[in-house]
Order: C-alpha cells, then structure tokens, then sequence
C-alpha cells in the first residue's frame, strides 16, 4: 500500500510536465545560498523521468545560479489544492552542460518564451518600467537545471485520517513509512 502513494506521485508529476493546467506544473523551489536565507520562488516542471529526475529550465545569470554554485542541495515543493495533496523533495540540482540537450530543449520552447532568457540586463536588476526591457537578438542565458531528489514526502489532508508518508532513496530504490501528519 505504501508504494502506491510513490506510484500517484510518479503519476501526478509526469502528468504536470506536459499538462500547463496541472496543479503541480508550478512548484516551489527552495535554495540556501553561503548567506544561509532561504530564498524560495517558482519554477515550471518541464520533465519528469521514471527515476524520479526533475527538469526545470532558468537564466543562467539568476541569483538561483548562484545559490546552486553554492549550495546544490534544494527543496521541492508542490500543492494540489483540489485534493489538499502537498509533495515535498529534497534533492541535488545540477546543471546540465550537454550542448545537445541543451538545443533540443531550446527548439521546443515557444518563440515568444524564448525572450526570457535574452534580456539584456540581469534578473533582478532595477527597472524604471517594464516596457523599457531591452532584449539580445543572437544570444540567450537558457539553462536547464535537474533535480535528483533524495527524500520524498507525501501528504494529503483527508477525513477520517490525513495520511503521511515519507520515503528514501536508498541505492536506487525508494523505501517508505507512514508518519504522523
């Protein structure tokens, strides 16, 4: 019975990487830099693999980038409000440097998505106006970030008992226990 809240989980997450209504398509991604602040914001799911391997794409010139130089180990955190299911990961997020990977993933991201990864100036940096933001015409910060997660917790908010469940990477399988909400 335990392994198929790791199955649901499986399930839920290959459905949000291809679905843009699903719940857990955006999800919270946590990184704690040398200043030892978390800092949190939101990313979009772009894969899921059956390993469990998460794909998030980003600007290589973002203050998570940094963080991640810093610090590889991140928080995941996804909700579904209509079944009151949250997942929490903990994992090792790396970048990928494989030039392949790299321009097939850029050849199917939307033209007009593209844009937000040729700006000229920094995330972050100080605008007078939105409107003002200037963008490159032959280069880009695309980079793609994969989040191997170690620690998986399930949780879902329902009567007569909420259920917990915490599982493990151990090697390359998972193992679980239920624990207390």
């Amino acid at each position: 019975m335990i392994q198929n809240y790791l199955e649901e989980i499986k399930t839920e997450l290959q459905r949000a990487a291809s679905d843009k209504d699903h719940p857990y398509r955006y999800f919270t991604l946590a990184t704690v830099g040398l200043e030892r602040v978390a800092r949190l914001r939101t990313v979009v799911l772009r894969k899921f693999e059956k390993d469990l391997k998460l794909i998030f794409y980003t600007d290589s010139r973002s203050k998570k980038m940094i963080h991640l130089q810093e610090n590889k180990n991140v928080g995941l955190l996804f909700y579904n409000p209509q079944t009151l299911t949250q997942i929490r990961m903990e994992g090792i997020a790396n970048v990928i440097h494989d030039k392949e990977a790299i321009s097939q993933a850029w050849d199917e991201i939307e033209l007009k998505a593209r844009k937000d990864y040729t700006t000229v100036s920094t995330p972050g940096t100080s605008l007078d106006s939105p409107d003002q933001l200037d963008y490159l015409d032959d280069e880009d910060h695309f980079c793609i970030i994969e989040v191997i997660p170690f620690k998986i917790e399930y949780l879902q908010l329902k009567r007569p008992n909420h259920i917990r469940v915490n599982y493990s990477r151990e090697n390359d399988r998972w193992e679980g226990e239920f624990i207390v909400p």
